[in-house]
């Protein structure tokens, strides 16, 4: 095949008048026919043995470029830095590899807070319920799955292992242990497109620029050569990527912008068979259109068992890696920062270090201290290397100190900006030189690094978020407490007069955090209060010249954080106000809610809102996950209620009905949907369609576990059911069971939603429309998807709408389908009469008819209904357990053709319903008589 397209190819390039007329044949024969009538026959040898020569050259080219991308390739991922810049210490890549849990990821979701509360709720997942990805497998469709995938996408938090997965699929490659049918992998990463923002390429001028290896190349273009295209870090682009306004292009030698060769690769434009993977943090994920993308994967990080396995790994000596995972497991914030790779290598550096002296002093107990640790382990290695100095002194030097604030202050700058990587021009800014960057990253090499990118030019960045979210506090305390500045508030950046109170500072970062829509400074605020402590301070000697006790200014800022609790409406910003009241090793209101619940005495008194944010994060911090969270059950007003709403992420069924919510706690318990929740009851709130659309963002989520879903009373319209629909045709979709009856849907709801219930990947068995202002149309509609082979549909609720007997006759032809498998039919209050009674008969009588439970209360049935109804129930097909006949408005006339159905022996009726109809004690007498028949099976009769 490969030759065949070859000789296609090269003779379409260089043999235009060969191939004038359209060959619609593949085959080569007819090629060389074709050439012939064309050429003649001499011609046609020469440009066949000319092509030939040119595809061998190819090929070698190919091959020759292949074995020199692959030494090339190994040589520069065989060894991992874990943080590490160039200078510092390498581990082999396969020696220390964990894999990573890599699972597939569905469309994106809500993003509305910190990255560090998100792994909160992703260590909660059962993960043995869910089919890993390994990274060499990456283009390869999952189980059930026939799609071609040409583009991937794979999103994870900062430092969750994304890069390191991208390493060892090329390592992989490179040694050839896996992906052997690729020809040429090229990795380019988003932080070296970036400086080619300016000036216009080719493609295979960009390629031939990065990889050198390519001179010999002309074209990597067609099906003989598969080509895989690495794109590293779209949260980092700084290209506008305008996928809409864009000039097409589909020329790899016609030289445009980057941002348009990108744009074109990723719509498939460029190059059509290569294939590409691109990885990105979640907030960035969505900048790439949905319809370019094949397959959404998600890096997970390490699982409980991962984590001990790396430290395991890691720490040669098994009794020391012992004491370190007890004490990981013995601080639950720690625990579950250690869900990301990156924080295991620095929890690993720090007690590794302190348990290997003599005295090593309390071990961190807060992320703070954790932090802290590391940055003096790393000055102190710093100056072993670089100085030959075992300093024991306590303080830092000047140039230690000069350091680590010119550090934190480009930290804190490009932190406010949201960016993770800096260029020259980004250090200038903030008062860094060029040349003192390369001294920076060479002396704190596992803080900061400077990287040589594909072209040799230089780009820097911190070893993670979380130390850049470190250091950018530790300049913003020292700015408030040495030289009295407030960096926060641009009008007081320059030195005071007077004196700036710590908890002014405190105060101001509180409120911008607060204020933030995503928390990007949740993190932040909690290095800025864990730093405040005293017991900080003789770690930072040096750095921190004004040692005066601060324990008031801290006093002020719990006092300012609990009336923040009290008074700010954002539940999820509330959370992390507690976790910062535990940096200031403040517990007392979650102490004070768990001795309530540890006495059981929760229920007696009635709880403030903020005393609900305290419960709401013991909780959520809790080991345990709740069997059932029911928000009603806690006495507290509608704030409180709201406070309590983030629990759901925590608990496997929660019932919020009737509790007031709106769209914004769809935000909090759309996250929530990526965590062992398995049952929501949400019905009697007003939610409105905007806040099922934020639902079914999550419902889409391959993380994604609920099977129940109570929708009922919520404000909804035809547009909710558009939006259901499309989560229903997801595959990721669990949903078994969706009540979304007492909404305004109407007929041309239930058309937009049976387009969902018809998908092959529909898994929803029970369905509630009761009230939902439905005609005949809708029974039609809902015919054809029980007639549907794809259609799970057991129950179906369809009471106290306007059917009437037009209805049930279309509904009747459904059941009657041997693709329907519906057995539970509520037909109460459909305005149904004696024809309706007669259709539902034929029904019953059918061998493909599999009902079970039929309810036809409160319809003006009568006798004569009843009666015609009787014929069906005798049937040997008929296979009704239950039927609900009451307000029927029925007489004793109908009790002897009761009777008789009892005593049917083909009657599997166990459970009759009859409640409110005028029976008399002569119509009980005749239904008695067929109870006592041998034949009858009823267990009740109501």
């Amino acid at each position: 095949m490969k030759m065949k397209e070859s000789f296609k190819s090269h003779q379409s390039h260089d043999y235009p008048e060969c191939n004038e007329r359209e060959q619609e044949d593949p085959e080569v024969l007819y090629i060389v026919e074709k050439m012939l009538e064309t050429c003649g026959s001499e011609r046609s040898l020469k440009i066949t043995l000319h092509i030939l020569r040119n595809i061998k050259q190819h090929n070698e080219s190919i091959k020759r470029a292949q074995q020199e991308l692959k030494t090339h390739l190994k040589k520069k991922f065989e060894y991992i830095f874990e943080g590490l810049a160039v200078q510092g210490h390498t581990a082999l890549l396969n020696e220390i590899y964990t894999e990573l849990y890599i699972t597939e990821g569905g469309s994106g979701g809500v993003n509305n807070e910190h990255e560090v509360r998100q792994i909160e709720t992703a260590s909660k997942r059962q993960t043995t319920q869910e089919t890993p990805i390994h990274c060499n497998d990456i283009f390869k469709p999952l189980p059930g799955q026939e799609k071609h995938i040409r583009t991937v996408l794979t999103k994870g938090i900062a430092g969750i292992g994304k890069t390191v997965s991208v390493q060892k699929f090329i390592l992989d490659w490179a040694e050839g242990k896996a992906n052997q049918d690729v020809d040429l992998i090229f990795t380019l990463p988003f932080r070296d497109l970036n400086l080619k923002k300016e000036g216009a390429f080719s493609l295979m001028q960009l390629l031939q620029h990065y990889f050198p290896q390519l001179k010999e190349i002309k074209s990597v273009e067609g099906d003989e050569v598969k080509v895989v295209f690495i794109f590293d870090g779209l949260d980092e682009c700084r290209l506008p990527l305008h996928f809409q306004s864009n000039e097409i292009c589909c020329d790899i030698t016609e030289s445009l912008s980057v941002d348009v060769l990108l744009t074109n690769l990723i719509k498939g434009n460029l190059l059509p068979s290569a294939l590409l993977w691109i990885t990105s943090r979640p907030a960035a994920a969505n900048q790439i259109p949905p319809e370019c993308i094949h397959q959404v994967t998600e890096v997970r990080g390490f699982n409980d068992p991962q984590k001990e396995e790396y430290f395991r790994k890691r720490i040669r000596d098994q009794n020391q890696a012992t004491r370190i995972i007890s004490h990981i497991q013995s601080s639950r914030s720690l625990y579950i920062m250690c869900h990301i790779p990156v924080f295991c290598w620095i929890s690993a550096t720090v007690l590794e270090t302190m348990l290997g002296k003599v005295e090593s002093g309390d071990l961190p107990k807060t992320l703070t201290e954790m932090y802290t640790h590391f940055l003096l382990i790393q000055t102190k290695v710093k100056n072993l290397k670089y100085c030959g100095s075992e300093e024991t002194n306590p303080k830092m030097s000047a140039s230690d100190t000069e350091i680590i604030l010119k550090l934190g202050q480009l930290a804190f700058v490009q932190l406010e900006k949201g960016n993770l990587i800096f260029y020259e021009e980004d250090l200038r800014d903030s008062g860094i030189d060029v040349s003192e960057a390369s001294v920076y990253s060479g002396v704190c090499t596992e803080i900061f690094k400077e990287e040589c990118g594909l072209g040799q030019e230089k780009v820097y960045c911190f070893v993670h978020l979380s130390i850049q979210e470190y250091l950018a506090a530790l300049f913003v305390f020292h700015s408030c407490v040495n030289e009295n500045r407030n960096v926060l508030r641009a009008e007081e950046s320059k030195p005071h007069s007077g004196r700036v109170q710590l908890s002014e500072l405190h105060e101001t970062a509180v409120d911008q955090a607060l204020q933030s829509k995503n928390g990007h400074l949740d993190l932040f605020l909690r290095f800025l209060l864990g730093l405040s402590l005293d017991s900080i301070h003789p770690l930072l000697g040096g750095l921190l010249t004004q040692t005066e006790s601060r324990s008031e200014s801290i006093k002020e800022t719990v006092k300012y954080i609990k009336e923040k609790i009290k008074s700010e409406s954002t539940a999820e910003r509330t959370i992390n106000l507690f976790h910062c009241m535990n940096e200031l090793n403040d517990n007392s209101a979650v102490e004070e809610i768990q001795n309530s619940l540890r006495s059981g005495k929760l229920s007696d008194k009635e709880l403030e809102p903020h005393q609900c944010s305290a419960l709401a994060f013991v909780l959520l911090m809790s080991e345990e996950v709740l069997d059932e969270f029911d928000l009603k059950t806690y006495n507290t007003s509608e704030a409180g209620h709201h406070r309590l709403v983030p629990v759901v992420r925590n608990c496997r069924k929660a019932i919020l009905n009737s509790c007031n919510l709106s769209e914004e706690s769809c935000e909090i318990v759309a996250s929530a949907l990526q965590s062992p929740l398995g049952d929501l009851d949400l019905s009697s709130n007003n939610l409105g369609d905007a806040g099922v659309k934020l639902l079914c963002a999550g419902l889409m989520s391959p993380n994604c576990k609920l099977q129940r879903l109570g929708l009922h009373s919520c404000n909804l319209s035809e547009e909710s059911c558009e939006i259901v629909a499309s989560a229903l045709q997801s595959s990721n979709s669990p949903l078994r069971d969706l009540d979304l009856s007492n909404n305004n849907l109407g007929d041309s709801g239930v058309k937009l939603l049976c387009a969902g219930l018809m998908s092959p990947n529909c898994k929803l068995q029970r369905l509630g429309l009761n009230s939902c202002d439905l005609s005949e149309k809708s029974c039609e509609i809902l015919a054809s998807a029980l007639q549907s082979s794809n259609s799970p549909m057991r129950d179906l609720d369809l009471s106290s709408n306007n059917l009437g007997d037009a209805g049930v006759k279309l509904l009747c032809a459904g059941l009657m389908n041997p693709n329907c498998k519906l057995q539970r039919l509520d037909l109460s209050s459909s305005n149904l009469g004696d024809s309706g009674v007669e259709l539902i008969c034929a029904g019953l009588m059918s061998p493909n008819c599999k009902l079970q439970r039929l309810d036809l209360s409160s319809n003006n049935l009568g006798d004569p209904g009843v009666k015609l109804l009787c014929a069906g129930l005798m049937s040997q097909n008929c296979k009704l357990q239950r039927l609900g006949l009451g307000w029927c408005n029925l007489t004793e006339g109908c009790c002897d053709v009761l009777a008789s159905v009892l005593r049917s022996p083909h009657s599997e009726l166990s459970d009759v319903e009859l409640r409110d109809n005028e029976l008399q004690d002569s119509g009980v007498r005749a239904l008695s008589a067929g109870l006592e028949d041998p034949h009858c099976k009823l267990q009740r009769l109501g």
